[in-house]
């Protein structure tokens, strides 16, 4: 898939507003790159398949309509801020936080929400030192092992609330690991971005 595919395929499920809050979103993502590392590198030239339609999967996948939508470390937003622009038109009742402890990502972040007039809240702050955030949704991609994200979620997730966490090739060998110490209900949804890549819908977690 083509990078301008990729944005056929996200803008085809969209307003036109939220392909306007997308396309400002890009913009400043290519311009902030240039002073500080919001992305790989290499993958900034297909930024619209691997950060923007990878993250708009997350909000499918969440299938969640109102309460407090936590992203844990969000670095350039990916896919946290994605899905706070979509829910504009598709969830108007899920409110949005963003962790992160590098203060310049958070300040892009913030621009970025300022641009498209969306609300957020954003941390700066190490996730270990955020008071827990009931959060209805929890949400992170390539941030850390399995097992080290369902403790996060142990502090920051509500009762009935769900994670959806973006995993690489290897999610089949973290969840089995993580499941020495959690008991868990997982769904794995497959990637539309990336072969053997998955994100993982867990929720009803508790120590085993």
């Amino acid at each position: 898939m083509t990078d301008e595919e990729a944005r056929d395929q996200l803008f085809r499920d969209v307003s036109r507003e939220t392909q306007e809050r997308l396309t400002l979103y890009h913009a400043a993502l290519v311009k902030w790159q240039k002073a500080i590392n919001l992305v790989a590198p290499a993958t900034l030239a297909h930024a619209w398949h691997r950060h923007f339609l990878d993250s708009s999967q997350v909000f499918d996948a969440a299938r969640v309509s109102s309460g407090r939508w936590v992203d844990i470390g969000s670095g350039g937003g990916f896919p946290g801020l994605v899905c706070a622009l979509i829910a504009v038109e598709k969830a108007p009742d899920l409110s949005f936080s963003f962790v992160e402890s590098d203060i310049r990502k958070c300040s892009f972040l913030r621009e970025v929400a300022r641009q498209c007039d969306v609300p957020i809240h954003v941390f700066s702050r190490r996730i270990e030192d955020v008071p827990p955030q009931d959060a209805a949704v929890l949400s992170a991609r390539a941030l850390a092992p399995l097992d080290q994200l369902l403790g996060f979620a142990d502090r920051h997730l509500a009762m009935d609330g769900v994670c959806v966490f973006q995993k690489g090739t290897s999610h089949l060998e973290e969840l089995e690991s993580a499941r020495a110490d959690w008991q868990m209900e997982v769904e794995i949804i497959p990637s539309v971005t990336a072969a053997d890549a998955a994100i993982l819908r867990i929720g009803h977690i508790a120590h085993a």
